[in-house]
Formats: structure tokens, C-alpha cells, sequence
């Protein structure tokens, strides 16, 4: 997280987002208070980048797969709900699909794992206060990153292992500079997705990010049980359609745009022929 400070700012600056920095500096200034909803936003964040770094190393990789897997539908819930948007046809199947995979993952626990609900809640939350408040930007999700660096601080000088460990393995340094780029473009665009994405949309889409969990999950050392294929095949059904959609959507964009050419080709054809006439 120290590491991705920089390379934010360095997005930023190329994406031309810099002055969105000040943007919320100014409206502390204006209203102090407002700097009590930064820090509950920044705060909400913290715990859920805390949790997904410590889940795959407790074995609880899967519990937290679990909440991403529910957290596109409570997204879906908060769009549908607060800010009234319409689930297209695909979108509907898809959520079918999604539930499916989800309920039947609930039957097979028999609870809800704590790591799943701060992940479901937690992250709609966060997402839903940023709308709020207005400060879902890159402005505001570097004022986040900014406040949570005395809890990274923290962490790294309770480290366990000497500072020399980095001298001794400077393949480290170097790994640790990838992560803060990686986080830069990842974390960054995620930010800018919620933000021009409708509500809906975005949690569907969110689905890629538990799928891609489970496997890492499964490459540390998980394994996917025989009966949890029940769950997973609904939810992976559930991305191709969005996929699908997309699909679609690009075919009906490349239709409309071939039909416009084609009129205003004959359209200039017509006018050069009275012209000509």
C-alpha cells in the first residue's frame, strides 16, 4: 500500500486526474466535518485490503472468494434499489445464474462465513458512501490510500523479519515496486469503473474478481471440492453471459455505425446527382 501511493499519483498525473486531489482538499477546507466521511470511506477501504491479503495466507481464501461472490449482487440490489436502473435481459439471467451459484453455496456451509459478509457489506458500503459523498474519483481514492498510510506504516515496522532482508534479497525491492505499479492500474481502474459504470453493470462485471480469487486460491494450495463445482459453474455461466452481452452489444454498435455510413454515403450520392442534374 506505501508503494502504491507514488504510482497512483504517477496514474493521476497521466490520466489527468491530479487536480481532483485538491478538488477534496478544498471541500475540507470549506467543511471540516467532511474530513470525518474521508476517513470512514478510507477506513472501509483499509479493512477490505487488509482482508484480502490475509485471507489466502490463513487458508481462508475461499471465505473471501465467497464474498466477492455475493457482493456483485448486493451491488446489483443497491443499483436497482437507490438509483432505479434497469436490468437488461441478459443482465436478469445473469443474476439468475449468480443466485443460483451463491444459494446453493449457502445450503452447502449452513452459515455465512464473517470473511463474506465485510466482504459483501463492507464493499457496497464503501462503494455506495463514495456516490454519496461524492468522492467516488481518483481524487478521492488517493485521499483514501493517503489516509490509510499510518495503518500500512504500521504493519511494515511490526514486520517480523530485519530491514536487511531487502539487502540480502534485492529481488524484493523490485517486486515490491511491480506490486505498487500493478496496484496503481488495477485499484485504479477499479475506481474509474465505478464510477462511469452504472450500478448494475458494475457489480455484474465485478464477478470476473471472485473467479480469478478462486484460482489463485486453488494455485496456493485450495482445492475446489466436488461439491462446490455447483457453485462455481452458475457463477462462471453468469460471467459468459455478461460476456455474451458485450458481445452483442458491440455487433449491434458495429450494425448501427455500418448503417449510418451507408445513408450518409447515399445521401452524398443524392446531393452530387442533383448537382450534377
Amino acid at each position: 500500500m506505501i508503494a502504491l501511493l507514488p504510482f497512483l499519483t504517477l496514474f493521476m498525473w497521466l490520466s489527468g486526474d491530479l487536480h481532483l486531489i485538491r478538488q477534496v482538499y478544498e471541500r475540507v477546507k470549506q467543511k471540516p466535518t467532511f474530513f470525518l466521511l474521508l476517513l470512514l470511506t478510507a477506513m472501509l477501504a483499509a479493512v477490505q485490503l487488509w482482508l484480502f491479503l490475509w485471507a489466502p495466507m490463513h487458508g481462508r481464501g475461499m471465505q473471501v472468494s465467497l464474498g466477492y461472490f455475493l457482493l456483485p449482487l448486493v451491488l446489483v440490489l443497491v443499483g436497482s434499489v437507490f438509483y432505479k436502473e434497469k436490468l437488461s435481459w441478459f443482465q436478469k439471467i445473469a443474476v439468475l445464474c449468480a443466485l443460483l451459484g451463491v444459494a446453493h453455496e449457502f445450503w452447502r456451509i449452513g452459515s455465512i462465513a464473517w470473511e463474506t459478509l465485510l466482504v459483501a457489506l463492507g464493499y457496497s458500503a464503501y462503494f455506495f458512501l463514495r456516490k454519496v459523498i461524492k468522492t467516488d474519483h481518483l481524487g478521492g481514492f488517493w485521499w483514501d490510500n493517503m489516509l490509510m498510510l499510518p495503518i500500512a506504516i504500521y504493519f511494515v515496522q511490526t514486520w517480523t523479519l530485519p530491514w536487511n532482508t531487502f539487502l540480502e534479497q534485492p529481488h524484493l525491492i523490485a517486486a515490491i515496486i511491480g506490486l505498487g505499479i500493478l496496484s496503481a492500474i488495477g485499484l485504479g481502474s477499479y475506481i474509474l469503473a465505478s464510477r462511469y459504470l452504472p450500478m448494475v453493470l458494475f457489480g455484474l462485471l465485478s464477478y470476473l474478481e471472485p473467479v480469478l480469487l478462486a484460482i489463485s486460491a486453488v494455485i496456493l494450495g485450495e482445492k475446489i471440492q466436488a461439491e462446490e463445482w455447483f457453485t462455481y459453474i452458475p457463477i462462471w455461466c453468469a460471467v459468459g453471459i455478461l460476456v455474451l452481452e458485450g458481445m452483442w452489444h458491440i455487433y449491434l454498435q458495429q450494425r448501427k455505425r455500418h448503417a449510418l455510413i451507408t445513408n450518409i454515403e447515399k445521401f452524398s450520392e443524392r446531393v452530387r446527382y442533383n448537382r450534377e442534374k
